[in-house]
């Protein structure tokens, strides 16, 4: 199947989902918002342990792919899920995650019951 031009932006809208999800310190605090209450940059910070610009920058793309909302009130900028799909999302990944951990696992553990392989024969000059 090709994009055509009417289905391309929908296709470009939903890649922009998965750039927003794609570096490890964005899921961090995607999973921090998580919870369904707001944050403060502050709290965000304290919760990663990243400089204020890193924060800045990784909160800038889920911004634009439209992960998060955020609203300045005073002196801070509080930020929130912009759907909770977002965490149905995080939650699967993790379920996900999960698994694919199990059965890798269980591959090593089927590894180590093959027989030993003999290395007569082999020399190192």
């Amino acid at each position: 199947m090709s994009l055509t031009d009417h289905s391309r932006p929908l296709y470009e809208v939903k890649a922009g989902l998965f750039k927003g999800l794609s570096h490890p310190l964005r899921i961090r605090i995607l999973e921090l918002l998580a919870d369904g209450e707001e944050h403060t940059v502050a709290e965000l910070q304290a919760d990663t342990a990243l400089e204020a610009s890193h924060l800045s920058q990784h909160l800038a793309v889920i911004r634009r792919y439209q992960l998060v909302t955020s609203q300045r009130r005073a002196n801070h900028v509080y930020y929130r899920l912009a759907y909770p799909q977002v965490a149905n999302i995080l939650q699967l990944a993790r379920e996900l995650l999960e698994q694919i951990l199990d059965d890798s696992s269980a591959q090593r553990e089927h590894v180590a019951q093959l027989p030993a392989v003999s290395q007569h024969g082999s020399r190192v000059s």
